[in-house]
């Protein structure tokens, strides 16, 4: 007879709620992960007294009543608003594009004149069936948009060039016809006061978990441990890539503790120009209005990925898509594992949707 119900492979958000719900229904959970902490990539470090975003910004949103409730149970949300800020050359504009930024950009005031703006360039650019990024984007937004906010940002995210990129990327983009520099349109918006650390203790608390665990280096003790598995990691490695491997984007993160109050007067500034080698640069501590002497900024880096660098974006290109699709079908016939997450479904997910998604996972099997 196994020793547990379940085991959850992965303490990030997907596999935390999911542990966190069958065990209050009475099942017996074990949570490994391989990583030297819980929490998966929302973990926070500390420096300076201040929460780090270890593995990027992770800005909670959700117009999801039910899922902001759930969250606040553990640990009460800040009121947080994301307004990032973008830098191109000596030029600074308001994200997302909004009357803000029509105004910075061209100097109009109105609503009316802003549309018509960005209609006459788009009209000149004579683009109506986009073929690239590049093209859909300018088909949307026009050129001066494209080139000073769009373009370089992307090119460096994604490490090709525009017109190399797949039109569907950008499928739309949002602009704003109002002063309104609120990132998301979500009801609901914070970051956990104290962190994202805390969030995931109350939701393992009284769980069992192992850390600096790799369920592949033991694979068949740890399946043998459980009558079932869920299963957070990345899907082609599951199934010895026997499809091939998954493509992703990786990052890399530069973080310095700065002897200022406040370094940039931003939580994010996005450096949309592709001469700098970086997409934007966190002030963590503007996420919880912190007021330490001290600060601390990460520069972020994307990164071409290889195997055995950190897989943030999947790739969902035709191509790579297709390989998913075929590990998906061979997961559907699996009926000791639950795969569920942003690697397991080879899916970008924002954390209100990965919680909504563990939260109906968890109901399939009572």
């Amino acid at each position: 007879m196994a020793q547990y119900d379940y085991l959850v492979v992965g303490s990030g958000l997907f596999g935390a709620v999911f542990a966190h719900e069958v065990t209050k229904k009475g099942k017996k959970c074990l949570v490994i992960d391989k990583r030297n902490h819980a929490g998966g990539n929302v973990f926070c470090e500390k420096i300076e007294e201040i929460n780090i975003h270890k593995y990027g910004a992770h800005i909670f949103h959700t117009n999801d009543k039910a899922i902001w409730d759930y969250v606040n149970q553990f640990v009460e949300f800040n009121r947080y608003t994301n307004s990032p800020v973008a830098f191109y050359k000596d030029e600074v504009y308001n994200l997302p594009f909004n009357m803000n930024t029509f105004h910075q950009l061209w100097g109009v005031k109105t609503p009316e004149e802003a549309k018509a703006k960005i209609e006459e360039q788009v009209k000149t650019s004579g683009i109506t069936n986009p073929k690239n990024l590049e093209e859909q984007a300018i088909s949307l937004v026009g050129i001066d948009i494209y080139k000073k906010l769009i373009k370089g940002y992307t090119e460096k995210q994604w490490g090709r060039k525009a017109k190399e990129l797949p039109a569907f990327i950008i499928k739309r983009l949002p602009v704003r016809f109002t002063y309104d520099n609120n990132y998301f349109n979500d009801k609901y918006q914070g970051i956990p006061i104290g962190g994202y650390n805390k969030l995931i203790d109350g939701l393992l608390d009284g769980i069992e978990v192992k850390l600096n665990v790799d369920f592949f280096e033991n694979r068949e003790l740890y399946t043998q441990l459980a009558d079932k598995i869920v299963f957070t990691g990345k899907i082609d490695e599951y199934y010895n890539n026997q499809f091939g491997t998954l493509e992703y984007r990786s990052l890399k993160f530069d973080t310095k503790v700065i002897e200022v109050e406040n370094f940039q007067g931003n939580a994010v500034i996005n450096y949309t120009e592709r001469d700098v080698p970086y997409t934007r640069i966190i002030e963590h501590k503007h996420f919880e209005f912190g007021t330490q002497k001290k600060t601390v900024i990460t520069y972020e880096y994307p990164d071409e990925w290889s195997l055995g660098k950190e897989s943030y974006y999947p790739v969902n290109d035709d191509k790579n898509n297709a390989v998913y699709n075929k590990y998906k079908a061979l997961s559907e016939k699996d009926t000791k594992v639950i795969f569920g997450g942003r690697l397991a479904e080879y899916k970008y997910y924002d954390m209100h949707q990965i919680i909504g998604s563990a939260l109906s996972k968890t109901k399939l099997v009572f």
